[in-house]
């Protein structure tokens, strides 16, 4: 079995370890949430467990979808084995609907619905915040190249349909959210990170409350509650 050995990383909800294999990675998703780039945090007790089983359960359906993700197993309660990947230092984000601070950056209705979708990408920076960059940009920076550019907006769109039926199953519209990729060690690139509330903004179809985040970014109530709901509603509606 493998086994985890060094830390090599300490992020705002994830820890990452190397492992007896120089191809895996040991992820142990922390209960602890952040808001504002990591301004704020508090320790949650039960979060880093839900967000695991939701995105176990999403890396699994979307890989056997045909996905390519960084996704091997879970070994216990609160890890992820993955696959290791060389990230790019992108955020890709999809807005299906207009929510957040693009609401107020560009004073439009609330849920606005987007037809095509919009793609945005954000430079990985904590000490520069984590600022808007867009693809002429990204290529003239050398952080990644246009064919590399046009397969993340892909693998974004493929993503997008995916998840968006995938929620609606369960009476859940996805409004927008974030993705990071990597190239695994034979240059493929994959779907990698995490899917969960803590990276998707979710809306109840009937009630329009949230299920995601924005319930701790907004003080608006228990957040283990909303994402073991998420939880609850994935399993029940699994094919």
């Amino acid at each position: 079995m493998t086994e985890k050995t060094d830390l090599l990383y300490q992020g705002k909800a994830k820890s990452v370890y190397a492992t007896d294999d120089p191809e895996l990675l040991w992820v142990v998703y922390k209960d602890q949430a952040t808001a504002l780039n990591g301004k704020r945090k508090e320790q949650i007790p039960g979060k880093g467990r839900l967000n695991l089983q939701i995105s176990t359960l999403l890396f699994k359906e979307i890989t056997a979808a045909g996905v390519p993700t960084h996704y091997v197993s879970d070994p216990d309660a609160d890890s992820m084995l993955c696959k290791r990947a060389t990230m790019l230092p992108l955020e890709a984000v999809l807005r299906n609907y207009a929510s957040g601070h693009f609401v107020t950056k560009f004073h439009v209705e609330q849920m606005q619905h987007f037809v095509p979708a919009i793609h945005e990408y954000y430079y990985k920076s904590d000490a520069l915040d984590d600022p808007f960059i867009n693809d002429d940009q990204i290529i003239a920076l050398d952080i990644a190249d246009a064919a590399t550019l046009a397969k993340v907006r892909s693998l974004t769109d493929t993503v997008n349909d995916w998840l968006t039926a995938r929620f609606a199953k369960c009476g859940i519209t996805l409004v927008d959210f974030k993705l990071e990729f990597g190239f695994l060690a034979d240059g493929s690139l994959v779907l990698a990170d995490e899917l969960s509330p803590d990276n998707f903004r979710l809306v109840d179809q009937t009630s329009g409350e949230s299920l995601d985040k924005d319930v701790f970014r907004k003080h608006e109530g228990e957040l283990t509650p909303v994402y073991a709901e998420v939880l609850s509603r994935l399993q029940q509606s699994a094919q």
